[in-house]
């Protein structure tokens, strides 16, 4: 039966959790909080002080809203898959296409904040890591947008796989650091650029890419993502009538999957964060941290981790290298204990199927991160025989099209018929 919004919601407890999640301390329940070096407590301070500020300025949020309007295109629609739908059987797939999003990702909404944040404080450089390179090129974008200088970390290994963002990013004058260490993937991306910051913090901003990190980042990220799901909600209702049965967007580090699911929090619709399982369940062979990992901190927060046998940051992998995280958002790890949010996982190759039967049906080319909560959501579309289920799209597939063709063709050993 379709769940309407004038239904009895058995999710009212989550009225207020906006107003009271995270503390004052950055807290999700027992996870978040900040566990950083000395020398770096003052600048997250600061920028903790500059947000509070700025997130209750007409004026800060009124230019927010210009940007998105002007130059980032927008909102967003969302969109039917009535080809993919009637070819799967069962529910009613639609997406909210973040593809459409200038610089082609969900990545931009929360740079634009982020580079309008380092105007108001002052900075004169922005820094960031990246992994499928979305977050870097709409970082390089805000830098141009602002006239702010722009370094970006990148592994070697995503460098090589994701070389269009990168030409991208160079082409936006960002300077793309290359790091070669350990798996050469987004940890190490990470690391390296909380180091760099750690020696520009009082000339730069480090504008983390997801909702991970120390306070404010896991709420700011969140806040700056949220427009995706509020105007989702209410372009679906306006759609259709009602709101979705479910609601399912990809898990890294959570940025896309926080903004889409922030708005349905109090409503009574199912909630998928969908896991990378990659090549099967053996440590090293995917990035589930939700579905297989335990409590433990990195990069300066406490949540959910893979960890390797000395307890230690685990080896990841994903076929798609935004979401190759070895932890995950504190808001996420208190989530899934609070049992709103269910985390589920699909295979590579689940998740490439899924990019090509909405290349074959709806002419669409998602990103390899997307496809996962796409694959899903043809999960659960043939499971369901009515219903409906909106994914959050939050990506396109123009940065990944050489890889795919590179390792599965044309889709071939698919059946897509």
């Amino acid at each position: 039966m379709t769940i309407n919004a004038d239904f009895e919601n058995p999710n009212k407890s989550f009225d207020t959790y906006l107003q009271n999640t995270p503390t004052a301390d950055g807290r999700y329940g027992k996870y978040g909080g900040a566990y950083l070096p000395p020398e770096l407590v003052p600048a997250f301070e600061e920028i903790t002080e500059a947000y509070n500020t700025i997130c209750n300025s007409a004026q800060f949020i009124n230019e927010l809203r210009r940007i998105r309007r002007e130059f980032q295109g927008r909102p967003t629609p969302v969109y039917h898959c009535e080809r993919l739908s009637r070819k799967i059987g069962g529910a009613q797939i639609y997406l909210k296409r973040e593809d459409l999003n200038h610089t082609g990702a969900h990545k931009l909404n929360h740079c634009m904040g982020e580079g309008l944040l380092a105007k108001f404080m002052g900075k004169k450089k922005i820094i960031a890591e990246t992994g499928a390179g979305q977050h870097g090129v709409a970082l390089a974008t805000a830098a141009a947008y602002f006239g702010l200088e722009c370094d970006v970390y990148m592994g070697e290994v995503d460098i090589k796989k994701q070389a269009p963002n990168v030409t991208r990013m160079k082409m936006l004058g960002a300077n793309v650091i290359s790091v070669s260490h350990g798996l050469k993937t987004l940890k190490e991306a990470v690391d390296a650029a909380f180091e760099g910051y750690m020696k520009e913090y009082k000339d730069a901003i480090y504008c983390i890419g997801s909702t991970v990190g120390p306070p404010p980042f896991p709420m700011m990220v969140r806040d700056f993502q949220s427009v995706v799901g509020y105007e989702a909600r209410e372009q679906f209702k306006e759609m259709t009538g009602f709101l979705p049965n479910a609601v399912a967007a990809c898990v890294g580090g959570g940025s896309n999957s926080m903004g889409m699911f922030t708005a349905f929090l109090a409503d009574p619709v199912k909630l998928y964060g969908v896991e990378p399982m990659g090549r099967g369940t053996a440590l090293g062979d995917h990035a589930a941290t939700i579905t297989f990992g335990s409590e433990g901190i990195m990069h300066g927060f406490d949540s959910i981790m893979l960890k390797d046998e000395k307890g230690e940051p685990a080896p990841v992998y994903s076929v798609a290298s935004g979401l190759d995280y070895p932890s995950v958002g504190p808001e996420h790890a208190y989530l899934h204990d609070l049992g709103r949010v269910d985390y589920v996982s699909v295979l590579d190759d689940e998740a490439i199927e899924a990019f090509f039967l909405l290349c074959r049906n709806e002419g669409i080319i998602p990103a390899i991160e997307s496809s996962h909560a796409l694959a899903y959501a043809i999960k659960y579309a043939r499971e369901h025989k009515s219903g409906t289920i909106l994914v959050n799209l939050s990506g396109r597939g123009d940065k990944d099209i050489d890889y795919i063709y590179e390792h599965y063709g044309y889709g071939e050993r698919f059946n897509l018929d």
